[in-house]
């Protein structure tokens, strides 16, 4: 891409964006989205770009890092134009106020463009204007958004983008994002001069999916592992047996868990138990589910089976779980990663990991 000029950026009108803000939102996604505005601001003749941070939680909120930040109460003046994002992160997923869910759509309808940013495509859900539409959040509540909203489009991707609404995964998709959007306002000399600034090249379109498996990326995966952890997931609710996902792949069983074992460090069934496990877990904070429907809904055939693995991996029963981030918590958690659950494997023999399934079934 060739250098510009600031003689090159078009002058324009200063373009406003407003950031609603709820209790434990991301300040990491708030601040890394406001940065390529500021830059953009920095490389342009005169100010492109200002922006205001809204609440209706307060005056001060208090951001899931333990900063709190200043906020505005929302007022009620058209918006039209302008892009509206909504921030949310724990505790998004059960948050309502009628009053805030009333504002978005007061602003979609007067023309504002809205955008949900991480766990506040939950807030934007549950003002409507979101249904029947593709809609993505982060990756880890994926379940629980599906299940909550079945009439929006879930898509596992670093954010979607349509002539009225968007929506984000967070963290540093937000700088992709926002990018995107200076680039098509603006025009993409500026936005690759902004990426340049940040050291964030390339920028990644929307279509990136969010994750990169077990620290590597999927790419690099042999093809037979990525298709069977692809079938692992695909199949949660009714989990598909090695031989059966052997065959779907075209391979020996016996080739099938050499690579495996080899490229994740754990067996396919050992592999698909903690997917599972994780699944249930989104359910059970991301959802209303009695703790029999998420045993159901995550492949487990008996409430006992259930708890007995999920306390094993999670060193809690499910009913501990329903809240992302307890009260009495000073901090959240999630210790459910593939290397924890490696490392419990070690611990206790790899042999007999979490023996509570016949190994030939997930």
């Amino acid at each position: 891409m060739a250098p510009s000029s600031p003689a090159d950026f078009k002058a324009t009108a200063l373009s406003n964006v407003t950031f609603l803000i709820v209790p434990r939102f991301n300040m990491s996604t708030l601040m890394t989205m406001i940065e390529p505005m500021r830059i953009a601001n920095y490389l342009s003749p005169q100010p492109i770009y200002s922006w205001d941070v809204v609440s209706f939680d307060g005056s001060t909120v208090i951001a899931s890092n333990g900063f709190s930040l200043p906020a505005h109460p929302p007022t009620n003046r058209s918006r039209r134009g302008e892009v509206i994002f909504v921030m949310g992160s724990w505790g998004a997923e059960s948050y309502r106020n009628s009053t805030l869910f009333s504002w978005i759509r007061r602003q979609a309808r007067e023309g504002a463009r809205i955008c949900a940013v991480e766990i506040g495509a939950y807030l934007v859900a549950r003002s409507g204007i979101l249904s029947g539409r593709r809609a993505t959040t982060h990756w880890s509540y994926g379940p629980g958004f599906q299940e909550q909203f079945p009439d929006i489009g879930f898509v596992e991707q670093i954010y979607t983008v349509d002539e009225a609404t968007m929506t984000c995964g967070g963290g540093l998709a937000g700088v992709d994002l926002v990018l995107r959007l200076i680039g098509d306002a603006h025009g993409e000399g500026l936005a690759g001069e902004i990426a340049d600034q940040l050291l964030h090249q390339p920028a990644r379109p929307s279509t990136v999916p969010q994750r990169r498996m077990m620290g590597r990326s999927i790419d690099t995966l042999a093809p037979m592992v990525r298709d069977a952890i692809a079938l692992i997931e695909q199949n949660i609710v009714e989990p598909l047996s090695i031989p059966d996902i052997a065959k779907a792949l075209g391979v020996s069983q016996r080739q099938m868990e050499r690579q495996f074992k080899q490229t994740v460090g754990c067996t396919v069934v050992q592999f698909g138990l903690l997917l599972r496990l994780q699944h249930a877990r989104v359910l059970l904070i991301s959802t209303d589910l009695s703790v029999r429907d998420i045993a159901t809904a995550s492949g487990f055939n008996t409430l006992s089976h259930f708890a007995f693995s999920f306390g094993k991996c999670f060193g809690r029963r499910p009913s501990e779980y329903r809240q992302a981030w307890p009260e009495k918590d000073s901090a959240p958690s999630w210790p459910g990663t593939l290397s924890k659950f490696l490392q419990a494997l070690q611990n206790r023999g790899s042999a007999k990991p979490l023996q509570v399934l016949r190994r030939d079934r997930l």
